[in-house]
């Protein structure tokens, strides 16, 4: 088991800017929709802590909240540096925690970025393609599968 207390203050808030930057990401892969898909970050924390006892890693990290990142002066820039930063965030965790935690981590930053792409209807899709696009990249970065 991993807890908040095996990791540094730094290496902390990299594994925690992990969910919102990937969130982020989506929210701005397509134009529109910022308020709704915001929304449903916090939504998928809350969800999160619903589920609270599964994990003492996972409960700390929703329990803490999300944190951003440095801040981007342009999508592209953000989704360059946010993927960068996740890729750190899942190589330390493949270091420090234990393979069932680093899979939830990967299920939890994947979950929240498929609810924010399905917040808002863009171009007469539920989720967009440029958003569809973004999560595989999520997925590829953090090495899981996506369907």
């Amino acid at each position: 088991m991993t807890a908040k207390g095996d990791f540094t203050d730094q290496e902390w808030d990299l594994v925690r800017e992990g969910p919102a930057t990937a969130g982020m990401i989506v929210v701005t892969a397509d134009k529109g929709g910022s308020f709704r898909e915001t929304f449903a970050m916090a939504k998928a924390y809350a969800e999160a802590r619903q589920q609270h006892g599964e994990s003492e890693f996972l409960d700390a990290l929703v329990s803490a909240g999300p944190k951003s990142g440095p801040r981007a002066h342009s999508p592209e820039e953000l989704r360059e540096h946010g993927l960068q930063r996740l890729r750190e965030a899942a190589d330390l965790l493949g270091r420090k925690a234990t393979a069932d935690e680093v899979e939830g981590y990967r299920a939890f930053v994947l979950k929240l970025a498929e609810k924010v792409a399905d917040a808002h209807r863009e171009h007469g899709e539920q989720v967009s393609e440029q958003e569809r696009a973004a999560i595989r990249e999520i997925a590829a970065t953090l090495g899981a599968a996506v369907a």
